[in-house]
């Protein structure tokens, strides 16, 4: 058999060493036992592809590698640089390595120990020959000589298989040019094997460029480079994809200090980033991998891409050697790795920023300190202006917005795309310490900026999720910037007033000159503006804006003024249209006839029915009332002229919660102050009806017609104690005189006192509304005045009972302060209770009923029984004494005294009536006499002063005695005749 690569020089010159040196075997036994049971253990293909890279990169294109199973062996086969003499000793050597500067991986040529991990007698076959190693053949060799056979007894047999090469026959597979063999030691899985190389498969590729396919048995991954950035692997399992970033350079000759000499020789660096992406393109996170270099270490790397680096080793190739090229190595990668994230797609790239945590190695602390750092300058995050923007300049949204970066993008230098505002980029930028923009950062950069009314609603449209979400954001955005019609921007939506139902209330006042109107332009009135403080503005609402108000307040001064309010009114009126009307739209001003400028609610149309009725001296120059220009008029329909507060007819003012008389109200102040003896004074409401003081004195039966054809003068004139009634019945003039001068024709209990109403064209209704009496009433003091008057005339024939009722009126007004005698003077002459006119000091007032019997009839002014009449008020009106009040009359002889209940036939009549039987006494007199000063008088009844009840043996004394102790006066007629008469039960029916 051929030996085309000297096995046998490299035979002897090792069993040489061997005998000079039982040492050497020791140690070269060592160190092989160190590689198979330590660095090299479970790297079997992982090993082999590197060397068929190698091969790969020796021949120049990309290699392919077979792995299969045959008769018991493991046979990987690959394409590439054949075996050569240099390649054998390298194989044979265990601490020397055929590869020179320049080699694109692995550095010690001792890889091929990996074999051993799985079988004892290895070999590799090549298109330039075949080599084999053999443990057995190797202890037949060392236990021939004296010197290692001792060691090998001490070893208990073993050696190391891989320092003896002897030449081999066989050739590798079509199409591959170099194959390794490995007969499997017994106890191997071949099944699981190959499952394991299966397995490593796909990530050989990425990390072995220089191999461009591995198969294992029937199963092929093929790799293929797309633009250089970008890596497919094709697999059984479909596509691996991988986004790459390379880079190569040259180690400074300081770093390479400290290196084994065989390291010296390799001073140039590489470095590989990838990043795998899932089947929609988004990375996948690769922290908790480890570093390769470019076959797997054991530092693991928390990196959320997969480094693949020329670094530096220990011996056992698991950790990274503690050198300063290794240090500089690192560096590179770590400040190559932004490229490796500009890669990606912009949306994409920000997932590979590393989250805090604590650093799973020293290699990992060093590069994601050094990476964090890199990145953090250097410009690879997407702005949304299309630019590369450095973290350290950048501005990201806190909330995700597409169409609020829209806005932003030129109003925010370096500002980021939307996607980088989700929730799960918040820890990664915050590691970079990019500015976030919140609520507040929002307001500030649209704050001063002009933009057209459609943009800022986009802006209120993409921020108005972020105050619904965040009850926190609201004070913020209270502050955002709201462009008005009139072209003006404000800070802020509060006061600001907003288009409602799509209409433009703005384009009616945008352009006038109303200090403090804001009103939101029509395409920047979003409902977030409602919510922030402004309020829609439908024409009502226009209307209440408080500057609009003041400028109509002001309107007839400005007029005057020489301002030009047309716009002003023309505005106001079309905003008044179908609405309610407001109080204050009465002082817009308005053209009159006179070519001067009136308050609405001082103009007549011209052709108002209350123009009929006004005295003309009040209308026009300096009158209270004018009437409107007649071509303004005939522009604006009559309801809204009228709504406005401009007059048809009666106008009617309302007060909310008054505290005092309006003074709208003509003699308001006299009228107030006489109602305020009435409880529940001030109402919580009144209305009054305006202008009745310019109505002409003879258009007053027109005037009540007038204002009993309108609903709302009519209820003011209803109104119990309301100013329009209480006014026109005092100064309205029907027939030349007040219409309380007047009694209803059917009034007959005033006849004699009052005259019946002349005919005045007017029905009874609008005769009593304005204050024609129908009844007996002293409404205030000229009341009480009138009254006391009348009946002192002598020529007026008053009955009796007119007269009674007369003075219970009278007496009433004063008990409930609705007259103060302060106010009058007492009278000459009174009304007696005969009917008869008698002067004054002759008089005195009847205070208590059984008086009567001992006074002069016809100088008694009678009030009626003691519950119906005040009768010390009466006497204080007409300043006359009290009958009470003369102490002369008295009763002589006491009479009988009994129990009420005992007197004949009083419990019978009490019971009839329902009326109990009075408590005490009654003094019973056959005949009653009562001593005055002139003599005695008989009587029915007396009362003495100590309260004593008398009564002649008589019903009609009993009756009116058992009337007064019972408390029920008004039934003294019956009770007299159920006396007189036990059966007469007709009285009850």
């Amino acid at each position: 058999m051929t030996d085309p690569f000297g096995t046998a020089a490299l035979r002897s010159a090792v069993l040489q060493a061997w005998d000079a040196s039982p040492t050497r075997f020791r140690e070269d036994a060592n160190a092989e036992g160190d590689l198979r049971v330590g660095g090299y253990r479970d790297r079997l293909l992982v090993e082999l592809v590197q060397n068929a890279a190698d091969a790969a990169d020796g021949a120049g294109k990309p290699g392919s590698v077979w792995v299969r199973l045959v008769d018991g062996e493991l046979r990987v086969a690959n394409t590439g640089a054949p075996l050569t003499v240099a390649g054998v000793e390298s194989l044979a050597s265990l601490r020397a390595s055929a590869k020179r500067e320049g080699a694109s991986v692995g550095r010690f040529g001792v890889g091929f120990s990996a074999v051993l991990g799985v079988s004892d007698d290895p070999s590799i076959v090549s298109s330039t020959g075949g080599i084999r190693f053999s443990a057995s053949a190797t202890r037949e060799q060392a236990v021939q000589r004296s010197g290692v056979a001792d060691e090998v007894a001490r070893r208990e047999g073993d050696v190391p298989v891989l320092r003896l090469a002897w030449p081999d026959d066989g050739q590798p597979p079509e199409g591959y040019d170099s194959e390794v063999r490995l007969p499997l030691r017994p106890g191997v899985d071949a099944t699981e094997l190959l499952a394991a190389c299966a397995e490593q498969a796909a990530d050989l590729l990425l990390a072995l460029p220089s191999v461009g396919e591995i198969r294992v048995d029937d199963q092929v991954w093929r790799r293929h480079d797309r633009d250089g950035d970008a890596v497919d692997v094709d697999g059984p399992d479909g596509t691996r994809r991988w986004v790459v970033h390379r880079a190569s350079g040259n180690l400074p000759e300081s770093t390479m200090a400290g290196l084994a000499v065989e390291e010296q020789r390799h001073s140039r660096w590489w470095v590989c980033w990838a990043v795998q992406l899932d089947e929609d393109g988004a990375p996948v996170d690769a922290s908790g991998d480890v570093l390769h270099a470019p076959t797997p270490t054991d530092e693991r790397v928390s990196l959320p891409a997969r480094l693949l680096a020329g670094v530096p080793l220990e011996p056992d190739r698991r950790r990274v050697a503690n050198s300063r090229a290794s240090e500089a190595v690192l560096v590179f990668a770590a400040e190559c790795y932004p490229e490796l994230v500009s890669k990606m797609d912009p949306e994409r790239r920000a997932s590979l920023v590393p989250t805090p945590d604590f650093p799973l190695s020293d290699v990992d602390e060093k590069l994601r300190q050094v990476v964090t750092d890199r990145l953090r300058v250097s410009a690879w995050l997407p702005s949304a202006a299309g630019r590369a923007v450095a973290p350290h300049a950048a501005r990201v949204l806190d909330f995700p917005s597409a169409e609020l970066v829209k806005l932003l993008t030129d109003l925010v230098p370096g500002l980021v795309i939307a996607e980088l505002s989700e929730p799960r980029f918040r820890q990664r930028l915050a590691a970079l310490e990019v500015t976030r923009l919140g609520p507040a950062e929002i307001v500030e950069a649209v704050t001063g900026v002009q933009r057209p009314a459609s943009w800022w609603y986009r802006l209120y449209a993409a921020v108005a999720p972020i105050e619904e979400s965040d009850p926190r954001a609201r004070d913020d955005f209270a502050a955002l910037p709201v462009p008005l019609a009139d072209g003006r921007t404000v800070t802020g939506p509060r006061d600001v007033l907003l288009g409602a139902d799509g209409d433009d209330p703005g384009a009616l006042l945008s352009t006038l000159d109303i200090s403090g109107l804001r009103i939101a332009a029509a395409e920047a009135s979003h409902p977030l503006l409602e919510k922030l403080g402004a309020h829609r503005a439908g024409p009502g609402e226009l209307l209440d804006a408080p500057p609009l108000a003041d400028a109509v307040r002001r309107s007839v001064a400005d007029a005057r003024a020489g301002a030009d309010t047309g716009p002003l009114v023309e505005a106001v009126l079309r905003l008044a249209s179908g609405v309610a009307s407001r109080d204050w739209l009465g002082a817009l001003a308005l053209p009159d006839s006179e070519g001067d400028h009136r308050r609405a609610d001082e103009s007549l149309l011209p052709d108002a029915a209350l123009r009929t009725v006004l005295d003309p001296e009040f209308l026009g120059g300096d009158g209270p009332l004018s009437v409107l220009d007649a071509e303004f008029a005939a522009r604006w329909p009559r309801e809204l002229l009228t709504s406005v507060g401009v007059l048809d007819g009666f106008a009617v003012h309302v007060e909310e919660s008054p505290v005092e008389a309006p003074e709208e109200f003509a003699d308001g102040e006299q009228w107030w102050h006489e109602q305020e003896t009435c409880e529940q004074w001030p109402p919580s409401r009144i209305s009054g009806v305006r202008d009745l003081d310019l109505v002409a004195a003879d258009a007053w039966p027109e005037a009540l017609r007038l204002l009993v054809s309108e609903p709302d003068t009519l209820r003011a004139l209803r109104e119990p104690g309301g100013h329009a009634s209480w006014w026109i019945a005092r100064f309205a003039t029907l027939a030349g005189r007040p219409p309380r001068f007047w009694r209803l024709e059917e009034a007959d209990e005033l006849s004699g006192l009052y005259d019946p109403v002349p005919d005045v064209g007017l029905d009874v209704e609008p005769l009593r509304l304005a204050g024609v009496r129908q009844e007996l009433r002293v409404a205030d003091t000229d009341d009480a005045a009138d009254l006391l008057a009348r009946l002192a005339e002598r020529e007026r024939a008053v009955r009796a009972g007119t007269a009674v009722r007369a003075h219970r009126a009278l007496a009433d007004a004063v008990a409930c302060d609705v007259v103060d005698t302060d106010d009058l003077e007492p009278p000459r002459a009174v009304r007696s209770l005969s009917g008869a006119v008698v002067d004054a000091h002759r008089a005195v007032v009847l205070d208590e009923p059984w008086l009567l019997g001992v006074l002069d009839a016809p100088l008694v002014v009678a009030g009626g029984s003691p519950d119906q009449l005040d009768a010390e008020a009466l006497a204080e009106l007409l300043d006359l004494p009290l009958a009470s009040e003369d102490p002369a009359a008295r009763i002589e002889d006491a009479g009988t005294v009994q129990q009420w209940r005992d007197a004949a036939r009083v419990p019978a009549a009490c019971e009839l009536l329902g009326v109990p039987v009075p408590a005490g006494t009654v003094a019973v007199h056959e005949t009653l006499t009562v001593r005055v000063a002139d003599g005695e008088r008989r009587v029915h009844w007396w009362v003495d002063t100590d309260g004593a009840v008398h009564a002649d043996h008589t019903p009609d004394g009993l009756g009116r005695a058992l009337a007064w102790a019972t408390g029920h006066w008004p039934d003294r007629f019956a009770l007299t005749a159920l006396l007189a008469d036990p059966e007469a039960t007709t009285l009850l029916r």
